[in-house]
């Protein structure tokens, strides 16, 4: 049974904020997203949130409240309930398909202690920073023959579709141990399981079903599994040196990993792994080619590539939400948090928060932004961000001395989703140097 808030005797959120807020829709538009958050931020920093076809949830605005749920992983839990927003008509269809569990991925996202540990000890080693550094020129190649094809364009381009969105996506592959002509399949799949919400996104077959959305990610999930089955079993039989054998060779708890657990390690890294840093990378351009002077600022003295990417990260946002439900009662900003009440975390209303970065909604590399929570806090801190960071910094070292100017060349095109995602399109008009 859902958790029934008593909203009687909590603030409970104006009916048009927490639509917006909830609505995937919400977050193609900045427009329409940002002033809903802001609301939030000054109007009602804690409230409870009561949409048709949702659960009663809290919505979680500010920085300070995010970090200490986040920070406070015994009393706020992942696992416990759907660690994604989803309707409470596809929650019920992802418990009929799975035995009565809201588990319908295996993953880092839907554990707790100790479980989390033990899973997470599988591959952290393998993104610490000193091991990632080390793949720094393998992955500079990658960028060179990115930023050649860019400027195979005559001065303008799609800076999403035509560049942005394949770099990175041949880094993890590349590192992951897929094969390259299975990219467009990983790309495809990727696409169907974070824009579930998004029309241009779903199969054909699931448009305007009710259900749409969880069916088309459990869908998603079966097409993964089928894929990953088959190349976990052959590098189990013959291991390399790629992070896929790490994981299907890998023990917990003194046994072999289960297969689910497995594919829930290899659906991460193969969404999550270069969806997030696409948009993150599209993000730093637009915000660079909307606000004057921050594209001569980087263009000046690179130094500033990674201050850029710590801003990206904060401006563009790519994570939504996750959520955690209370393991007991509590006190949050002075409201009280049942056991079992559900909370939002609004990852970019916290980074949006005017108490920790001022005139937030500008894109402004001289701040400190190194402090967002675009990666979240805790044990659940986004395990490959060094990674992403890495891929990133290299991609503009590689591009920005072959650039002599960038503009908007048109309307920048978002993803309809409440969970993960970023640009469709971001149309740029350039000057080579």
């Amino acid at each position: 049974m859902a958790t029934i808030l008593q909203a009687d005797t909590r603030p409970k959120i104006p009916d048009e904020i927490a639509q917006i807020v909830v609505s995937p829709k919400s977050y193609a538009s900045d427009d329409v997203i940002y002033p809903a958050l802001k609301w939030l931020r000054e109007n009602m920093p804690l409230g409870v949130a009561e949409v048709e076809g949702y659960d009663s949830i809290w919505l979680v605005s500010k920085y300070a409240d995010i970090r200490k749920i986040e920070l406070e992983a015994k009393q706020f839990h992942s696992g416990d309930h759907n660690a994604v927003l989803t309707s409470q008509a596809g929650d019920a269809f992802t418990r009929s398909i799975n035995g009565g569990s809201l588990r319908v991925i295996s993953s880092l996202t839907y554990m707790d202690a100790p479980e989390h540990a033990a899973f997470r000890s599988v591959t952290s080693g393998w993104f610490l920073p000193g091991r990632i550094a080390k793949l720094e020129q393998q992955i500079r190649v990658l960028a060179r023959q990115s930023v050649d094809h860019l400027l195979s364009f005559d001065g303008e381009c799609d800076f999403m579709q035509d560049f942005a969105l394949h770099y990175p996506l041949r880094v993890i592959m590349s590192l992951f141990g897929v094969p390259s002509e299975d990219e467009p399949q990983m790309l495809k799949l990727t696409q169907e399981f974070f824009g579930v919400h998004d029309p241009e996104e779903q199969r054909p077959e699931m448009v305007n079903d009710p259900v749409a959305a969880a069916k088309m990610w459990y869908a998603s999930l079966q097409d993964f599994y089928s894929y990953f089955d088959d190349l976990s079993a052959e590098r189990r039989r013959n291991p390399t040196d790629d992070l896929l054998s790490v994981i299907a060779n890998s023990s917990v708890n003194g046994q072999p990993i289960p297969r689910e657990e497995a594919n829930g390690y290899y659906v991460a890294i193969a969404t999550a792994g270069h969806d997030t840093t696409s948009s993150t990378a599209a993000g730093g351009m637009h915000g660079m080619a909307t606000f004057p002077g921050q594209f001569d600022m980087v263009k000046a003295d690179p130094a500033l590539i990674s201050p850029m990417i710590d801003e990206a990260l904060r401006w563009a946002c790519p994570v939504k939400h996750f959520m955690r439900s209370s393991v007991s009662d509590t006190v949050v900003r002075e409201q009280t948090v049942y056991a079992q009440d559900r909370l939002m975390l609004c990852y970019p209303s916290g980074n949006r928060d005017e108490e920790v970065f001022s005139d937030s909604d500008t894109f402004d590399l001289r701040r400190s932004s190194a402090k967002h929570v675009a990666f979240g806090f805790g044990p659940h801190m986004c395990l490959g961000q060094h990674l992403a960071k890495l891929e990133m910094r290299i991609l503009f070292e590689e591009l920005m001395p072959h650039l002599e100017s960038v503009e908007l060349a048109g309307n920048p095109k978002l993803v309809e989703t409440n969970f993960v995602g970023g640009y469709k399109k971001l149309p740029i008009r350039f000057k080579k140097k």
